[in-house]
């Protein structure tokens, strides 16, 4: 998870219920705008519309910031979270808004799928402009505005909004950034409904508009039957500089896992592609474990999102792994693929010539001692290790002080005073 960024959503028992981790404290800008997205920050605008103190504000930002608010739990017309304050005890921290009634719901359902565009997006986790107008031009109001948020706190501030409901606030601007169905669960409608809604409904719009197919003409059976020349396939089209992009696949009923389809596809393009173009399949002689630690190798790790914190844990479920084991395995991955996966999880004992020669080597280069133990050379008592692999390269790997938990880190080196430079730069 990134500083600042939404914690995980645990799902209630059923999808008009949701509940948010808390998040550890961060460092903000408090000069800049806490929220990222723009309608994080029309969130954070109702909010400061509810108050004049200024001060009360500024103490609930830090409260935000500084970890104070426990899981937020959001439900139709309410976000709840426990925030602690100055005594040890934690207050009950509550914001109410106003659900909208069926016949609201009918309409912007109606204009959501009325546009591929605004179905595209909330699937990517978006809330455009262009959706907001036209719910307002319906006279549908999706977002906040001045005096719609009605705070409670069980504090015994009298401030309108205390500051501890102004950590609330602000803490539910970080889930809005990452995820806009949160403001239309607030609403009143959860997010498999709602898909499952617009699904239904975008379909009945295409077959609106979906022209009538022309009838085929007939052919004579003796036609049919009859010899003909058939001209030459034409040539296969040129190989394509990388692989396709696969569609977005919208949550229906029934259905495979949007995201264990989103891989799916994204491999099987990324593997006809290899074939295409080298004849050879790079991905056919991996086991199981290696093919899980390639797949979440492929997600970014510079701040774990929800969805990608999601595959680790259905994919170490599957290997029978911990995520811990799966987050050392993928940075061994990205150290050095295969091959540094192989040299974090398998000792051996390498023949002399290389590795009888670091030692010295790195002795020269005035390095602390460190001690062998089969491919392994540790700095004793320190917090650096090298692994000399099969393919003659030295991995580096790092450990907190008086721990034995070892971590891949920096980039493979047939020197090892380079790897071991590189591992200490």
């Amino acid at each position: 998870m990134r500083p600042g960024g939404s914690p995980a959503a645990r799902p209630g028992p059923d999808d008009l219920r949701r509940t948010f981790e808390a998040v550890p404290a961060r460092v903000s800008d408090a000069d800049g705008p806490f929220a990222e997205s723009w309608w994080g920050r029309a969130w954070v605008e109702a909010l400061e519309s509810l108050s004049m103190d200024e001060g009360r504000l500024a103490r609930g930002r830090t409260y935000a910031d500084g970890g104070h608010v426990a899981a937020v739990t959001v439900t139709p017309g309410r976000v709840i979270a426990y925030v602690h304050g100055s005594r040890p005890r934690p207050y009950r921290a509550e914001l109410r808004l106003r659900t909208l009634p069926a016949s609201d719901w009918d309409t912007f359902l109606d204009a959501v799928a009325a546009r591929p565009g605004h179905l595209s997006a909330l699937l990517d986790k978006e809330m455009p402009h262009s959706l907001v107008d036209t719910a307002g031009e319906a006279g549908i109001r999706l977002l906040p505005a001045a005096g719609d948020l009605d705070p409670d706190c069980s504090c015994p501030d009298r401030g309108w909004p205390c500051k501890h409901v102004a950590a609330l606030c602000f803490q539910t601007a970080r889930l809005l950034d990452s995820d806009p169905f949160v403001l239309l669960l607030m609403r009143g409608r959860g997010e498999r409904e709602l898909l499952d809604e617009l699904g239904r409904r975008n379909a009945e719009h295409s077959a609106r508009e979906r022209p009538e197919t022309p009838a085929m003409p007939s052919v004579a059976a003796g036609d049919a039957l009859a010899g003909r020349f058939l001209p030459p396939l034409p040539a296969p089209l040129p190989v394509p500089p990388y692989p396709g992009v696969p569609p977005s696949y919208p949550e229906l009923p029934g259905a495979r896992d949007p995201l264990g389809l989103d891989h799916l596809a994204a491999d099987a393009a990324a593997r006809a592609h290899a074939l295409l173009t080298t004849g050879d399949d790079p991905l056919a002689g991996l086991s199981t474990w290696q093919d899980a630690v390639r797949i979440a190798a492929s997600r970014p790790t510079a701040g774990l999102t929800a969805t990608t914190r999601a595959l680790y844990r259905e994919l170490a479920f599957a290997t029978g792994r911990s995520t811990t084991d799966l987050a050392r395995a993928v940075a061994a991955w990205r150290q050095g693929g295969a091959e540094g996966l192989e040299v974090l999880e398998s000792p051996w004992d390498p023949p002399a010539g290389p590795f009888d020669r670091a030692r010295p080597a790195l002795a020269a280069a005035d390095f602390p001692r460190f001690q062998p133990w089969r491919n392994h050379l540790t700095n004793a008592g320190g917090t650096l290790q090298l692994r000399f692999g099969h393919d003659s390269r030295w991995y580096g790997y790092e450990s907190d002080p008086g721990q034995d938990d070892w971590w891949p880190r920096a980039t493979p080196d047939p020197d090892p005073v380079a790897a071991l430079t590189a591992l200490r730069g």
